[in-house]
């Protein structure tokens, strides 16, 4: 079984920074890619915002490229998202999610980020 656990979100004003961290743990997997979406208040559907494969290709949603930035350590199993100049509209639970080469799916619990003054 693979558990991934998501930290560092928080209540920040806008403008500030945050960097959330993702670590895997449990059954070892190889990584295909490493993602990171977000559900906002009120929405059923979670967003792709960041993208990172295991050979380092990234891809952003529009409404983040410039500000957030997605990493990896896959030797480690984890991921992160440094998130800049934030917005109230990045407001949402931030999930982590890994795929494996066999194209499992693992997903984190999820962290708030709350963007407000």
């Amino acid at each position: 079984q693979v558990q991934l656990v998501e930290s560092g979100g928080g209540l920040v004003q806008p403008g500030v920074s945050l960097r959330l961290s993702c670590a895997a743990s449990g059954r070892m997997f190889r990584i295909n890619d490493m993602n990171w979406y977000r559900q906002a208040p009120g929405k059923q559907r979670r967003e792709l915002v960041a993208t990172i494969t295991s050979g380092g290709v990234t891809n952003y949603a529009d409404s983040v490229k410039g500000r957030f930035t997605i990493s990896s350590d896959n030797a480690k199993k984890m991921v992160y998202l440094q998130m800049n100049r934030l917005k109230p509209e990045d407001t949402a639970v931030y999930y982590c999610k890994m795929r494996s080469l066999g194209r499992a799916d693992y997903w984190g619990q999820g962290t708030q980020v709350t963007v407000s003054s």
